[in-house]
């Protein structure tokens, strides 16, 4: 029974909304996503939580941008980790899976044993949306602040969304058996039903830092403490899965509240790095900066910071002037 739920369910976020509280969700289940993350690098316990943590954030909110958009989630900060940043690449066509990376940039000399937010420091949480090409990017940040990255990520809906929203996130080791030790995560997004679209308020929330229950009053304030009063109940086990499916959480927590779901959308681990893209990069460049970048070996070689590809390039290809030699050199042939 375990076996069939947790193929079911996991790295997939299921939609749902809440009819007589007027209030909308995701329910997210992570698994293979989180592996296909973290082997790509030896992160030390407390950096990989943080990572997962982003993860699951990423997929709860990513699942509400349109096809074809690109949502980034960012951390910079002046601790020992300085930087998690996660993309979600929305699914070309309904019904086929959104991908998600995801890395972080730390100085391990400077972790502590302290709690995974105590990790980083000062700085902001940021959001930015692509909608593809000729549209101008979104983007809103909030500071680093509350405990965890789920409270960053609440605060930067209530202060440049206006949305009271809230998390309740569940992430680590997992120790099932007849399988080998690895990360698993789940969560639950709860947001009061918009005026408006998200992501459609312009500019950066400025002064005191908003809460959801600084947006809300009178039968929205009474239906918001019921809600979150019976998302309070749920257990670790029961959000990270797997032998509780999504649908069965949702009505043990919310059956009072007529929960309806929609079509779950699937998530998978997916790096969007090719050789083309690094070529690409280094197009602006001339001869004698490529030669700047050369290695002992005579090549230049670049590293993907979200798989670890690793890419060897002859430098004589590379640059403006490399190509516009291939293009003299095709001409006088």
């Amino acid at each position: 029974m375990t076996l069939v739920s947790k193929i079911a369910w996991d790295d997939t976020v299921l939609p749902f909304q809440l009819d007589i509280s007027d209030m909308r969700g995701r329910v997210a289940r992570l698994d293979g996503v989180l592996d296909g993350i973290l082997k790509q690098h030896n992160y030390p316990q407390v950096v990989e939580a943080l990572v997962a943590e982003m993860a699951l954030l990423t997929a709860l909110i990513g699942q509400t941008v349109k096809l074809q958009w690109k949502l980034s989630l960012q951390v910079q900060s002046n601790g020992p980790v300085r930087m998690i940043a996660t993309d979600y690449y929305a699914p070309e066509k309904e019904g086929e899976p959104a991908r998600i990376r995801a890395y972080a940039s730390y100085d391990e000399s400077r972790l502590t044993d302290g709690a995974p937010f105590d990790q980083v420091g000062s700085g902001y949480f940021a959001i930015l949306i692509d909608q593809g090409e000729g549209m101008k990017p979104y983007q809103g940040i909030t500071p680093l602040a509350g405990g965890s990255l789920a409270a960053c990520a609440e605060a930067y809906f209530a202060q440049s969304e206006q949305l009271p929203t809230r998390f309740s996130l569940s992430f680590g080791r997992s120790s099932e058996p007849g399988t080998p030790e690895h990360w698993r995560a789940g969560g639950i997004m709860l947001q009061q039903m918009p005026k408006a679209s998200p992501f459609v308020a312009d500019g950066e929330g400025n002064g005191d830092a908003l809460t959801a229950e600084d947006l809300i009053s009178g039968e929205e304030g009474e239906n918001w403490n019921r809600v979150m009063h019976l998302l309070a109940t749920v257990e670790d086990l029961e959000l990270i899965g797997p032998s509780v499916s999504p649908t069965d959480l949702l009505l043990r927590l919310f059956h009072e509240e007529q929960p309806r779901v929609y079509d779950t959308q699937p998530v998978k681990f997916g790096c969007t790095c090719s050789e083309e893209r690094v070529r690409q990069s280094l197009s602006i460049y001339s001869a004698k900066e490529i030669g700047t970048m050369v290695n002992d070996e005579g090549r230049v070689t670049a590293d993907c910071q979200f798989c670890s590809a690793h890419y060897d390039l002859d430098p004589a290809e590379l640059g403006f002037e490399g190509k516009t030699n291939d293009a003299d050199q095709g001409d006088s042939a």
